[in-house]
């Protein structure tokens, strides 16, 4: 489409999203506006998010659709659903646009389908949109990364200037491109009468909720009361509470031990908007009031834990937004790649809780001085090196002289690492559980466990030098833990078989130090106290035998805290080693038959041991290409770009 446009040019924006979501597209919004100034802009929204856009000046026609009545292919289904789409398929029809912009991810096949039918409904000759494989509906089109790989109004900004003909993504920052929120001056009158006079020390708005989305993105009420105090007394900060009756900020106030000034439930979005304006800083987790903040020039904390901040951290100025977040290697969880992920997160919330008020003190203090915050993550995950890959999970090629240089060199570095051993089975697991996949592609090292590996990697033209199995790391690395003097944890194996294990290591290896066993289990209520033992324990090496892929997500998640150099899923070598388990003999294990001996000495494995059929065929469907991209459900074909 031309950069030049006359008063006749039509365009439609779909975007059926939340507040927050709404919000990021202002900067596209924006970009439109000034390459098409006489142009007519229309946004097809949900109602309750079109007071965001109406006093922004970008557009000339809201148009409201319920959304969530078209959630599932049931809802539209029914009889009043259809009448009205295809109420809204004739308004369309009759507006006669000349491009229709899509402003979402097509992450599902049923909502690729939905955003389909509204683009084709509208018969404009121009629809532009990302692209994961799914767009086959769009003539203009952008490629789809996936989550995270830009800022989601990037994306959006990308789409626009492919509509426009042009590309120059590498200048789309928040400066140029803010996000930009309606405030009226009746907003502003309000606020100014609302909120007490400024004392001698910053406002700071404090929003305790996430939206209805996802409550697993919020921090605690407790938590944020805790930073609340410490900013009053420390700098005679006045505390704002916005939000909504449904944000726990009932419970943040009542644990606080000064009274701030209450606004929850209390304001329209443009009055909480022009609030947020008269603020001197916001802190508050992933939502749509933090994008709001962001718009009306505030100084944000954002507090991050299962979502994906690359994707919907602050559009702003580095100088005027910090991400604070705790980053164990299974963070984020939710919006990864092509996929939803885990939208409510796991049931510890160990991410979250793994914030202190302290860590979101100090962010504020930087960005109030002015200061361009050094707030770090716990932990990263190193993901810059190249591995070979089997069905998007990286495999390091290394030998057992090569582990024990590793882990060597390891003890002497002050963070902690996490080892993931792979076989086919924990591969196909890994393609139907995304939370999985990203702890495999962001682990320290994943070692091939399985001779299939081995198959499918000479296959598409690699090399993996030796199977690296979980039932000979754990005798092999207790040998040589006896000769360097480190000292062992056994977790998570059967009442009384980790004792037993250890018993017999330390016949097998005198001199070596098993500083503690433990049974428990991965259950939420039990990771703090299993943390607390280990941490007192002063181990080394954490051995986790919970099975995969439960033990390596309780490593991943509790790795920041745990004071231990190196943490390996085990899986049943406790057993093995202990006795209660009778290994393969060794010329099936030569032959990598032990998932067959296993087999026969237990039956009710069968349906487990469908997974290595199913990865035969899919490496001889894939046939011998390079890295390929997660592979289960709602995803695409582009590349796999994890650790982003």
């Amino acid at each position: 489409m031309a950069k030049t446009a006359t008063r006749s040019t039509k365009l439609l924006v779909v975007k059926l999203a939340d507040i927050g979501d709404l919000l990021l597209i202002t900067p596209a919004l924006t970009r439109l506006r000034q390459a098409l100034p006489d142009a007519t802009i229309h946004v097809l929204t949900t109602a309750h998010s079109i007071p965001v856009l109406a006093e922004t000046g970008l557009i000339e026609t809201l148009i409201p659709f319920d959304k969530f009545a078209f959630d599932r292919p049931l809802d539209a289904l029914r009889p009043g659903n259809i009448r009205a789409a295809l109420a809204l398929a004739r308004q369309l029809r009759r507006e006669n646009y000349d491009a229709v912009l899509i402003l979402h991810h097509l992450t599902t096949p049923f909502g690729a389908l939905k955003h389909a039918m509204l683009a084709l409904s509208t018969g404009a000759p121009h629809r532009a949109g990302l692209d994961n494989g799914r767009g086959w509906f769009l003539n203009v089109t952008v490629p789809d990364g996936g989550f995270g790989m830009v800022h989601e109004a990037a994306y959006w900004l990308r789409v626009v200037e492919a509509m426009l003909g042009e590309h120059t993504e590498s200048r789309f920052t928040p400066d140029d491109y803010p996000l930009r929120a309606g405030i009226t001056d009746a907003d502003r009158t309000w606020a100014s009468g609302a909120l007490p006079p400024h004392s001698d020390g910053p406002r700071i708005a404090i929003h305790t909720g996430s939206g209805g989305y996802s409550l697993a993105r919020r921090w605690s009420p407790e938590a944020f009361a805790h930073a609340a105090d410490t900013l009053h007394k420390q700098l005679n900060a006045q505390i704002v509470i916005v939000g909504g009756p449904d944000d726990d900020a009932g419970r943040a106030i009542s644990a606080m031990q000064h009274r701030p000034v209450d606004l929850v439930g209390r304001t329209t979005l443009g009055q909480l908007a022009a609030a947020l304006a008269t603020c001197d800083l916001f802190i508050g987790a992933d939502s749509g009031v933090m994008h709001l903040a962001t718009a009306a020039g505030t100084r944000v904390v954002a507090i991050f834990g299962p979502s994906n901040a690359d994707a919907w951290g602050p559009w702003a100025p580095a100088d005027r937004a910090v991400i604070v977040r705790s980053a164990p290697l299974c963070s984020p969880c939710s919006y990864v790649l092509h996929t939803v992920g885990q939208r409510e997160g796991c049931p510890a919330r160990t991410c979250m809780k793994l914030i202190t008020p302290e860590h979101v003190v100090a962010a504020a203090k930087q960005l109030l001085n002015g200061e361009h915050p050094t707030i770090a993550p716990v932990l990263t995950a190193d993901t810059s090196r190249s591995r070979p890959r089997i069905l998007g999970i990286p495999l390091d090629p290394i030998t057992w002289d090569d582990l024990r240089n590793i882990l060597s060199n390891w003890m002497t570095d002050d963070r902690p690492r996490q080892i993931c051993t792979v076989n086919p089975e924990f591969v196909m697991v890994a393609q139907r559980d995304i939370h999985f996949y990203n702890i495999l592609n962001r682990a320290d090292l994943c070692a091939a466990d399985g001779i299939g590996l081995l198959w499918a990697a000479q296959r598409q033209g690699t090399r993996l030098p030796d199977r690296i199995t979980g039932s000979d790391g754990l005798p092999r690395i207790a040998a040589w833990a006896a000769e360097a003097g480190w000292r062992l944890f056994l977790l998570g194996a059967a009442e009384g078989v980790a004792a037993k294990a250890a018993e017999l290591l330390r016949a097998r290896h005198p001199g070596l130090q098993i500083v503690g066993v433990h049974a428990g289990s991965p259950a939420a209520e039990e990771e703090d106290d299993i943390v607390a033992m280990i941490n007192q324990s002063g181990a080394d090496i954490l051995f986790v035998a919970y099975g995969a892929p439960r033990q390596d997500k309780w490593i991943a998640r509790n790795l920041p805290r745990l004071n231990v150099k190196v943490a390996m899923g085990v899986g049943g070598a406790i057993d093995f080693v202990a006795g209660v388990q009778r290994r393969a003999p060794a010329g099936w294990q030569r032959l990598g038959l032990e998932w067959l001996y296993r087999l026969i000495q237990e039956p009710w494995r069968w349906r487990r041991m469908l997974r290595l059929p199913r990865f035969v065929l899919v490496v001889l469907r894939r046939g011998p290409r390079g890295p390929a991209a997660f592979v289960g459900p709602g995803t695409a074909h582009s590349e796999n770009k994890i650790g982003k």
